[in-house]
């Protein structure tokens, strides 16, 4: 793992040197190899933990270098505009050490240090390359709700270390039986509730995605919002015994929470602000899953995750593609595009059926798993999943319907159909969003 980290280390100050896109090349060529490396040596030849990197990290790290390379390849326009592309170069390597190091790091303190690190790469990105005057509001909006709810866990985690003399992941299964306080349950949870978002505390995602360029849209659905959902899985061993007590107020927040966010999807008339409240409906059956502390519902979680990462990180690149040809976001001007993009309404119709978890895509994998674990935990919640997966379904068709249909707005004559850099973009998320299908165990041997 350590030759990745270098490999990430020694290309960041090559942004100031070298190509544009020689930089994208070696982001791919490292995901690459990883991809091949990291499979032989944690699937194929078991467990491997060195350097604090197990099959969960796996998933997690690679996610984060495939996206950021397509962050690159969908910020094409930076580089042509010669709109400080060195420095954008320079944020979106910084900020993938952070998340390798985050995903690597085998102690809760090291883990806190760049979980916390990792926003302020992302909020230069917003700040910088952000469309609206308003952007600056936005980055506050995302420092503040992370940092607020971050203080209780930094003061848990020296009450653990004083408590226990260790804060390694690893050995959490040794103290599960302790039982912690109330307060310890709360601060080790709250941090990520409002990273992932959890309904309530969801108010900073919507406004940070609709004032973000699209890199930054990119890497806030597809990784960052998972760094909650790592952080809740390595921090169960600990809290077992009280969460069998106390989570189902978070269950059952979340999947209600999930159908009120659904709701107010089929009401936005903004693209990237209709994609955003759903990645929070998803968040939430998320949350949901992982709260059961099942075995379906745990690797369910882990499945959507990774699908929702890449689903909704193609959604964005989509919204943007449309953006820059008919410089607005809102669906009553982006309507009838069939007319004038017709090999892009392809691209829609496969993002957006791997959204509402259409086969063979991962999504659909994720949420078979989180329905089973969640109903089997409780057959109250049928009601609840039922009506999260219809609103769901329909927000979807929502989008892609009034997006691609009916009649073209009036000022728009002609469009040229995108790119080869766009469509090779769109392939990208959509190939391994379907791909991953194949290697089920992955996805479920690592509990």
């Amino acid at each position: 793992m350590l030759k990745f980290i270098f490999y990430v280390v020694f290309l960041t100050p090559l942004c100031f040197f070298v190509n544009y896109w020689l930089v994208l090349g070696f982001l791919f060529l490292v995901s690459f190899l990883y991809l091949v490396f990291g499979y032989l040596s944690f699937i194929l030849s078991g467990f491997s933990y060195y350097f604090g990197t197990d099959v969960l990290s796996y998933g997690f790290i690679l996610l984060s270098f495939w996206i950021c390379g397509l962050m690159l390849l969908a910020s094409g326009s930076i580089y042509s505009d010669n709109n400080k592309g060195s420095t954008f170069l320079f944020l979106v390597s910084f900020l993938l050490l952070f998340l390798v190091l985050t995903f690597c790091s085998s102690g809760l303190f090291m883990f806190y240090f760049f979980f916390e690190a990792s926003l302020i790469p992302t909020f230069l990105l917003i700040l910088g390359w952000g469309y609206q005057p308003e952007r600056l509001q936005a980055g506050i909006y995302l420092l503040f709700y992370t940092l607020f709810a971050s203080l209780p866990l930094l003061v848990s985690i020296f009450n653990l270390y004083s408590i226990l003399g260790t804060v390694n992941f690893y050995l959490f299964f040794s103290f599960n039986n302790l039982g912690f306080g109330l307060y310890t349950y709360v601060s080790l949870v709250l941090a990520f509730l409002v990273k992932m978002p959890m309904f309530v505390f969801h108010l900073w995602l919507p406004k940070a995605h609709v004032e973000a360029p699209v890199s930054g849209s990119m890497i806030l659905a597809g990784v960052l919002l998972k760094l909650g959902g790592y952080g809740l899985l390595r921090v169960f061993s600990l809290i077992y015994c009280l969460g069998a007590c106390l989570n189902f107020f978070v269950v059952g927040i979340s999947l209600l929470g999930g159908i009120l966010v659904s709701l107010i999807c089929l009401r936005q008339v903004d693209l990237k602000s209709l994609i955003a409240y759903s990645s929070v409906a998803h968040m939430g059956i998320v949350l949901g899953g992982l709260f059961t502390m099942t075995y379906w519902g745990l690797s369910g979680s882990y499945s959507l995750m990774i699908g929702h990462g890449l689903c909704s990180s193609g959604l964005f690149c989509l919204a943007n593609i449309s953006y820059e040809r008919v410089g607005s976001r809102s669906l009553l001007v982006n309507k009838g595009l069939i007319n004038l993009m017709p090999s892009m309404c392809l691209w829609w119709f496969l993002l957006c059926s791997s959204n509402m978890a259409a086969p063979p895509s991962l999504n659909l994998l994720g949420e078979i798993s989180l329905i089973n674990g969640i109903v089997s935990w409780s057959w109250f919640s049928l009601l609840l999943i039922f009506f999260l997966s219809f609103f769901s379904a329909g927000y979807t068709l929502y989008l892609y319907s009034f997006s691609q249909h009916g009649s073209v707005y009036s000022c728009l004559y002609s469009l040229n159909s995108g790119y080869y850099r766009e469509y090779l973009l769109l392939f990208l998320h959509w190939l391994p969003l379907n791909l991953f299908i194949l290697n089920v165990e992955m996805l479920f041997d690592w509990i």
